[in-house]
């Protein structure tokens, strides 16, 4: 199909028109994004005016000693269980009995849910809730103590 000269060119002012419209959007936006950006940002010149804080840092991967640890050992389920994790160790044992042996169960001696309830004579959905719920817990308890340490490791 033949356009007409005077259409095709009506056809490219609009599409330069549509482009320039873009541009000018994707400008606005990235200048958004910036101011944004340099709000919660602070400049190094600030923080160098304000105390003087060396801004370098050293590797000190032997400066302190290694710490020797003793495993942790745990009766769940008539098993002995050892933690080497000092950490994981404290966190395990914060579980109450129930909880702990329900993941023994699960992720030691490879029990399933059904067969697990079957021991302590619940349903299985009953046990994945003990069992996510000890998990949840766990976790929950790790980043109580990881907040700890790095609240006494700051300065």
């Amino acid at each position: 199909m033949d356009y007409s000269p005077k259409y095709k060119e009506h056809i490219e002012y609009t599409f330069a028109a549509f482009c320039k419209i873009v541009l000018r959007n994707a400008a606005i936006s990235a200048y958004r994004d910036i101011g944004k950006q340099r709000k919660h940002e602070i400049s190094l010149d600030y923080l160098m005016e304000e105390q003087y804080y060396n801004p370098s840092t050293t590797d000190s991967y032997f400066d302190e000693p290694i710490k020797l640890t003793q495993p942790t050992e745990f009766t769940v389920c008539g098993e002995i269980i050892v933690i080497e994790d000092e950490q994981l160790a404290e966190v395990f044992s914060s579980l109450p009995k129930l909880r702990q042996e329900v993941l023994v169960l699960y992720f030691f001696f490879r029990y399933t849910d059904k067969k697990i309830g079957e021991v302590y004579g619940r349903s299985r959905t009953t046990v994945n809730y003990w069992k996510l719920a000890a998990l949840k817990q766990l976790r929950k308890e790790w980043e109580r103590l990881e907040h700890e340490e790095r609240k006494t490791d700051t300065f």
